[in-house]
């Protein structure tokens, strides 16, 4: 499980939460009509905005944000650079039991494509239009989440003005007109929370997930075609390394002097 997103969640729950206990009665917060206006109308206009086989991908993306999967291009390149010694010693058709022993599908697909003799250009082709596709599949998920984030204040301000327009119709009774300002301006609130403890977390979240496992999968591809071509498996290894920080280069040069390649 990915920590920092739980504990996120946790704690801005925990603290909204704190502050509402702390003006003394939760209850004046709940109001189930202002909670079919924000939650029925921004799960209406999200629902309309993207059909149900995009919104179940993205349902099924969130757990990407709690996920601890490793993305990192590091470790790719570790692999890699092993392939590549293995094929300079023994040719591309002995990585071909590598194949079996690999997670990734993309990785696996791009190893099997070169141990077959498939044409470096056709192999590049054919990647980068998977990756084109992910690219775009990660997007989509994202912009349900963006939408929600767009609609729920919107939808909360609508809410207040449904209250408002309400409490100005009863402006015979003065004693109404407190407790209908607050429930006008609760809407408000559910849209905000709505919007800054989920939908904007979440996609900041899949955002930064999805780069990494673009970046990794770039690795592999630039890997792959070196391997192909037989370069030296310390070129490659400096050829992979220029995509990362400066940090995490040097991180894999540790790895290496501890004997791992």
């Amino acid at each position: 499980m990915d920590l920092a997103s739980i504990v996120g969640l946790l704690l801005a729950t925990v603290l909204v939460l704190a502050g509402m206990f702390g003006q003394g009665n939760i209850m004046m917060f709940i109001d189930p009509f202002s909670m079919l206006i924000v939650f029925g109308g921004t799960i209406g206009g999200v629902i309309l905005s993207y059909s149900f086989k995009q919104l179940k991908n993205a349902v099924a993306a969130m757990k990407i944000v709690f996920s601890d999967k490793d993305n990192e291009a590091s470790g790719i390149i570790s692999i890699l650079v092993s392939f590549a010694e293995k094929a300079r010693r023994e040719g591309l058709l002995a990585l071909e039991e590598e194949v079996y022993e690999l997670d990734d599908d993309f990785l696996k697909k791009g190893v099997q494509l070169i141990v077959d003799g498939t044409d470096p250009q056709l192999v590049k082709s054919i990647m980068e239009t998977e990756l084109n596709f992910l690219e775009e599949r990660h997007s989509i998920n994202k912009g349900v989440f963006d939408k929600g984030a767009e609609l729920s204040p919107a939808f909360g301000m609508i809410g207040t003005l449904i209250g408002l327009i309400g409490m100005l119709a009863n402006l015979d009774d003065p004693g109404s007109l407190g407790a209908g300002m607050s429930v006008a301006l609760i809407t408000t609130l559910y849209g905000s929370m709505m919007a800054n403890m989920i939908f904007i977390p979440v996609a900041e979240k899949l955002r930064i997930k999805s780069e990494e496992e673009i970046l990794s999968k770039e690795v592999m591809i630039e890997g792959i075609l070196s391997i192909q071509a037989g370069e030296n498996p310390r070129i490659v290894e400096e050829k992979l390394k220029a995509f990362l920080s400066p940090s995490s280069r040097s991180g894999i040069s540790a790895e290496e002097e501890a004997g791992e390649y």
